[in-house]
């Protein structure tokens, strides 16, 4: 049973943190069963770093502390221009798809629960999503870290032409 409730938990620390999932197993033994849990944890400064973790344990606790450290580590800087992305980008990880595009100011941000988790965790308020193929929250949070990494910031576009860029 994987729950598709995202918790924003704001600590003392200057990082964000959203639970995408917790997902309870059983191992059947002898004496019965014996259950785990696993914890699916996004973790971001709302200045475009993020990062994700999955963490397991035998309590939910320790289990969102352990995908809390995991997604410290796994942190990762993407450019953001204003509120939205740079330009549309499509990512995927097994079957599914995530496809990210830039809004104007003010649209908000429209995407589904585990889409949204990573890109309010990164500080993107205006953006369109659409989430293709399958709706397994790992699948899709990896699809959208796979599309975020597509991104390339104005600078790097116009490095790569020789051009110079402007500020508008």
């Amino acid at each position: 049973m994987i729950e598709k409730t995202t918790i924003e938990v704001k600590k003392d620390s200057e990082f964000v943190e959203k639970i995408v999932a917790i997902n309870r197993c059983a191992k059947v033994v002898k004496g019965g069963r014996r259950f785990s849990f696993s914890a699916l944890v996004v973790l971001g400064d709302k200045r475009g770093n993020v990062g994700v973790g999955l963490g397991k344990d035998e309590e939910v606790p320790d289990a969102i502390k352990k995908a809390q450290e995991q997604a410290k580590k796994s942190l990762k800087l993407f450019p953001i221009e204003n509120t939205t992305i740079p330009q549309e980008v499509l990512g995927t990880f097994g079957s599914a798809k995530v496809l990210l595009k830039p809004a104007s100011l003010g649209t908000g941000l429209i995407a589904g629960s585990a889409v949204r988790a990573v890109l309010e965790c990164m500080g993107v308020q205006d953006i369109l999503t659409k989430s293709l193929g399958t709706n397994n929250p790992h699948n899709v949070l990896h699809a959208t870290l796979d599309a975020l990494s597509k991104l390339k910031s104005r600078e790097s576009y116009a490095k790569l032409l020789g051009k110079q860029t402007y500020e508008r």
